[in-house]
């Protein structure tokens, strides 16, 4: 009868333990997507101003300009006012110091935990981030990947450096928004000009004297 070497079966087990775990279906990736793909977060930061029949008083704008100019109000942060009733003063004012960093004033506002004392309005400021979580991944760079599936941290670098990079994170959820004005109706008005405008040699050459001058 013959015997096993136990060392060999041993070591044949341990292989076929190694690969199933290589192999695993749960994460296996055998496409060319990437399952590593940024994720958009929205903070909301709050600031109460005291508000009258005429608008903003003076020292409450210096106040509110110079919170934004704290928070470093930028492109894609989304401005918007709630509680009772803004008069249209105030929310004038208010508009006015957000036109100072080329931001609108968003219709609606996100809700805020506290409440909101008479007389004032809540100035609400709405910041998105976009981030890829788990990278990078390196939990797979000794594995054997027999299905020929892409790495845990596939698509990471790529990912990760267009969120780092985009103007406004909600672009990378539902793109941005026309004004109704294509890049088509802009570019075609110089070639529209340049059609209808008549050639240069179409009035003839002008009389030029050759006794004229000096």
């Amino acid at each position: 009868m013959m015997k096993r070497n136990p060392y060999t079966l041993a070591a044949a087990i341990a292989l076929s333990i190694g690969l199933s775990a290589c192999t695993d279906p749960k994460i296996a990736n055998r496409s060319l997507d990437s399952v590593n793909q940024p994720v958009i977060e929205h903070h909301n930061m709050t600031l109460d101003v005291a508000t009258s029949s005429a608008g903003l008083p003076i020292g409450e704008r210096r106040r509110l300009n110079d919170w934004f100019e704290t928070m470093n109000l930028r492109y894609g942060d989304r401005v918007a006012l709630d509680g009772g009733i803004a008069s249209a003063a105030a929310r004038d004012d208010v508009a006015a110091i957000a036109g100072h960093y080329g931001l609108l004033l968003s219709n609606g506002a996100p809700v805020t935990p506290g409440p909101i004392q008479p007389g004032t309005i809540r100035v609400v400021v709405t910041r998105a981030t976009a981030s890829v979580p788990n990278c990078p991944n390196w939990s797979g760079q000794f594995n054997t990947t027999l299905g020929n599936d892409t790495s845990p941290g596939y698509g990471c670098t790529i990912n990760a450096n267009f969120a780092a990079m985009v103007a406004d994170p909600d672009h990378l959820l539902h793109g941005a928004t026309g004004t109704g004005e294509t890049v088509i109706m802009s570019s075609t008005k110089a070639i529209q000009t340049y059609r209808e405008t008549p050639p240069s040699g179409t009035k003839g050459l002008s009389a030029v004297s050759s006794k004229a001058g000096g």
